[in-house]
């Protein structure tokens, strides 16, 4: 697997989980083990940095493939 693969996949699921998260922290009743603020935040960080990686995938494959 190249690296340009599996910094994709990466991005993927670090977005996919960062908004399940989001989500989940506006939808489950805060039971006392984690609470709502937490999942928000870590959802906010695995969804800024999937876009990241995201971004930094396409324009290094956009500039291959212009060459």
């Amino acid at each position: 697997m190249k690296k340009e693969e599996t910094q994709l996949i990466v991005a993927c699921l670090l977005v996919v989980l960062g908004a399940g998260l989001l989500i989940a922290g506006f939808i489950v009743p805060p039971v006392g083990i984690i609470d709502s603020s937490v999942l928000i935040a870590f959802g906010e960080i695995g969804t800024f940095a999937g876009s990241l990686f995201g971004i930094d995938y396409h324009y290094r494959y956009k500039i291959t493939k212009d060459k």
